[in-house]
């Protein structure tokens, strides 16, 4: 612990002790929805030099705070009153708690005393939210203010990060406190390298023929980019990514094959299938990631590297686990010697046969191309929020990324509604970044309130809405795997995307044709202020290659 010194007795408010407290742990946004129980707070905040962001729904507010979280590795910060402007946010923590995102929750709550009579907007947000939050608390002294909220940015921000909540009944928000105020802040010890690890790990290394490296999200949520880098280049090791993982390598490193999984690259996944020795860093084996986990990488040794035990082994069992920091543990591993060249051909042969085409037939809009096409049209790289669906496997795929927090997409959760309020909070975290929110017709319904967020605070974020009037990724599994029957996927009594984007406000334009594409995303990302280009796609377009359930990464569909 460092102390830090005392603060000058005086009168405050709990939540004057909270917008302190707020402020010293280096909070400048924060996103949210006032109501009663934390009106206290807002009172508060007025005149404080904190910027309040309203969102038009809770939901909102917490996945902006979970996008500038991921962009500043920060801990977003959102607020909203208790009851159902609690629940509201529960979306949101669960999608910071699966993709290890830092965010600190302020809920507000009634009074004390009225705590388990089922007072009016009451809800056991602590108890609610236990499974989905890193640690939580609930404010029971004014006096415990200020070193709860420290220990909370501590715990969101520290090893593994995750969401914290804050709940913060009434009574406590108004009462007075004059005496001392203790402003303690924990301080983060690192993980000593495990040497013992690392010599196993290089000897694994060093003693296989088909070593791959898998580069999970953990290495953008310890900023361990350029050591990622680094280690890969000095080893000559072929590098495949998880969908967090995105951009740990540039997208156009010659050793880079592709994301693995479920709608991955063959190349990496035939990659995968072969390696002698897997080396998995800040990745958790996720099934969307393995396929079948008993024929995921069948003939391989692991190594794996992760800061959080409770990730080593859980799936798949570990030949060489290693605890600790990623960047210091990928340094050490000075001896390890460069891969067969052998290996290394044949990993370019597969990235060659399984180059992504673009040559799809017709005059309608490729969805693919136009996805390449928009990330290789400026100098500077876009920022790219995704959605969840078939426009975010196309994504993942298609666009070029080479920092891996210009790719914010729902991992673990798969939120669809993730995609504009993430825009918000990437913009607001990073104002020169041009910022392009990738969108279906049926996820930009889920939070498309937010429009009127980007009106009121005259934030320029371009929403690029690919529309095939259906919920696509659902629509190809009941193709595929439900005998066509299409339960409840139509969505062509959609409203013309366009005219509500006029209606916020918003520039907006519509293509359907390919010929329009060019000078659509020129428009797109040359206009000024927020806009939205509207693009109709064929509904029958399916999201290939695709690896069935119950089968190997190898064993991909790649088209019917």
């Amino acid at each position: 612990m460092t102390m830090v010194a005392k603060s000058a007795v005086r009168t405050r408010s709990g939540s004057r002790l909270m917008i302190d407290a707020l402020l010293a742990n280096g909070v400048k946004t924060l996103f949210g929805y006032p109501g009663g129980a934390i009106m206290p707070l807002y009172d508060a905040l007025v005149g404080s030099g904190l910027e309040h962001v309203l969102c038009r729904h809770e939901q909102g507010a917490a996945l902006a705070a979970d996008a500038y979280g991921r962009v500043t590795r920060k801990a977003g910060v959102c607020i909203a009153t208790s009851g159902p402007g609690a629940t509201n946010l529960v979306t949101g923590i669960a999608n910071a708690f699966m993709d290890s995102v830092p965010m600190v929750i302020i809920t507000g709550q009634v009074a004390s005393h009225l705590q388990g009579t089922d007072a009016f907007q009451e809800v056991d947000i602590f108890g609610i939210t236990l499974p989905i939050v890193k640690h939580s608390y609930i404010l029971r002294d004014v006096s415990e203010i200020t070193s709860i909220v420290n220990e909370a940015f501590f715990l969101a921000e520290s090893g593994r990060p995750g969401p914290v909540l804050i709940d913060f009944p009434k009574d406590v928000a108004v009462a007075q406190y004059s005496g001392d105020v203790d402003s303690t802040k924990p301080v983060y010890e690192p993980i000593n390298v495990d040497d013992e690890g690392v010599a196993a790990a290089v000897a694994a290394l060093n003693d296989s023929r088909r070593p791959l490296l898998i580069g999970g999200g953990g290495i953008a949520i310890s900023g361990v980019v350029e050591e990622f880098r680094n280690f890969a280049a000095r080893c000559s090791i072929p590098v495949t990514t998880t969908l967090k993982g995105l951009g740990v390598i540039p997208t156009d490193d010659p050793a880079f094959l592709g994301m693995l999984g479920m709608h991955g690259n063959e190349a990496a996944n035939h990659a995968v299938q072969n390696c002698d020795l897997l080396m998995v860093v800040g990745a958790r084996f996720d099934d969307r990631a393995t396929g079948e986990l008993q024929k995921f990488a069948p003939t391989a040794r692991i190594v794996h590297i992760d800061i959080d035990p409770a990730e080593i082994s859980k799936l798949r069992s570990a030949n060489v686990a290693i605890v600790g920091e990623l960047g210091a543990t990928l340094n050490a591993m000075v001896e390890v010697e460069p891969v067969d060249r052998h290996w290394r051909e044949q990993c370019a042969a597969w990235k060659k046969e399984f180059a992504w085409r673009y040559d799809a037939p017709g005059d309608g809009i490729f969805a693919p191309a136009l996805l390449r096409d928009l990330s290789r049209m400026t100098e500077q790289e876009l920022t790219v929020t995704c959605d969840v669906g078939q426009h975010q496997m196309w994504v993942a795929q298609h666009c070029r990324f080479n920092d891996p927090r210009h790719h914010l997409s729902s991992g673990g959760l798969g939120t669809m509604g993730y995609g504009l309020p993430a825009a918000i909070g990437a913009k607001l975290a990073n104002p020169a970044a041009t910022v392009v929110c990738v969108s279906g017709d049926g996820s930009i319904m889920m939070n498309i309130q937010e429009m009127a967020t980007l009106k009121r605070y005259g934030i320029d974020v371009k929403i690029l809405l690919l529309n095939n009037a259906s919920l696509g990724l659902v629509r190809q599994w009941q193709q595929l795997f439900f005998g066509g029957n299409y339960s409840e996927v139509d969505l062509s009594d959609n409203p013309d995307f366009a005219l509500v984007a006029n209606a916020f406000g918003m520039q907006s334009r519509t293509i359907a044709q390919r010929g329009e594409v060019t000078e659509a995303l020129q428009w797109l990302l040359n206009t000024e202020g927020s806009a939205m280009l509207h693009v109709l796609i064929d509904p029958r377009e399916n999201v290939w290659p695709l690896v069935p359930p119950g089968r190997a990464n190898h064993e991909m569909m790649r088209s019917v």
